[in-house]
């Protein structure tokens, strides 16, 4: 008669350790030993580092977390066939009805490319999707009050970059209508969601959101800090006073630092030596092309689609800024 197998032992398993856990921890450390750092920060170089650093972040992260949160409501609790329905059928007209419904839809645009991804899963024609993904993390709410609050006493900077950002983000919805192909364009999926409820699907919506928002938002405020510190001021200066060469800078600044939309203009106004039309050059090209949004472009949609819609988006969005720019300054 043959023993019945033994049943195995259940396993533990271990729990794992996400990016906001990594940042907690990190947190508790500094407040440990916030002795020993007051210490060692006498320097005046250090700590005026240390003043434009926590005064972008501690101005940027409530705008990052309103976001990112209601980026995630809306990916999640609001049904992608809403948007078929109150789009228009004919293409030309639904991609600036996309475009302008992005100023009514608070996101990052670490939110929008799963939005957009979930409008071209139920029908939507790429163009109005991809119109939408370049607006709305450039002209909602959320981001237009950040922009206020950075640049006191500047209004035109506000409606600066609304308008940059809508006609950069219509220009290329008409581009990709006109010169886009099917084949380029992979229909996207987002697995980390799929066979969770509605609540459980919120929750990790805005926890991987947030990781990679606040992330970005504290590598952009130490480059921001180092440039303002660590450069020479005569260099930044010199750089500032090219018109064409300093729009470029920042426009490519803003696609290396891949900050969040919520945040980036905290950043903007912290380099002052630049001018306005430079600083609106990367408020409007940082939320639409940038070096965490090729990446995630890439995942969502394919290779083959973002290695020809970001760098006509980058040619786009910077001359939109510089005619907007010209206009308003």
């Amino acid at each position: 008669m043959t023993r019945p197998a033994p049943t195995p032992a259940p396993t533990r398993s271990r729990p794992r350790v996400g990016a906001v856990e990594a940042f907690l921890a990190v947190l508790l450390v500094a407040v440990l030993a916030r002795g020993w750092l007051v210490a060692h920060t006498g320097s005046p170089r250090v700590q005026t580092w240390l003043t434009i650093f926590v005064s972008i972040v501690l101005q940027a992260l409530p705008f990052v977390v309103l976001g990112t949160v209601v980026s995630a409501a809306i990916a999640v609790l609001v049904p992608p066939s809403f948007f078929a329905r109150a789009l228009p059928r004919r293409p030309a007209v639904a991609v600036p009805v996309a475009g302008v419904a992005g100023a009514v839809l608070p996101g990052c645009e670490c939110g929008s490319v799963p939005i957009a991804g979930a409008l071209v899963r139920r029908g939507v024609t790429p163009a109005a999707a991809l119109a939408f993904l370049l607006s709305a993390p450039a002209i909602n709410p959320v981001v237009l009050a950040a922009t206020f609050v950075a640049f006191p006493g500047h209004l035109e900077m506000v409606w600066a970059r609304l308008g940059a950002s809508l006609l950069a983000s219509v220009a290329m919805g008409w581009l990709w209508l006109r010169l886009g192909r099917a084949e380029w364009l992979r229909t996207p999926e987002r697995p980390e969601l799929a066979g969770l409820s509605r609540g459980a699907a919120f929750v990790a919506a805005c926890r991987t959101d947030t990781a990679q928002a606040g992330g970005y938002l504290v590598i952009g405020a130490l480059t921001a800090a180092t440039l303002n510190v660590g450069v020479p001021p005569k260099l930044l200066h010199a750089v500032g006073g090219q018109p064409v060469l300093s729009v470029l800078v920042l426009a490519c600044l803003a696609v290396v630092l891949s900050l969040c939309s919520e945040g980036d203009a905290f950043v903007a106004a912290s380099l002052t030596q630049f001018s306005y039309t430079a600083r609106l050059a990367f408020l409007v090209v940082g939320p639409m092309v940038d070096a965490k949004l090729f990446a995630m472009q890439a995942g969502t949609f394919g290779r083959r689609f973002a290695v020809r819609f970001a760098p006509a988006t980058f040619v786009v969005a910077t001359l939109s800024a510089v005619v907007v720019g010209a206009v308003a300054w």
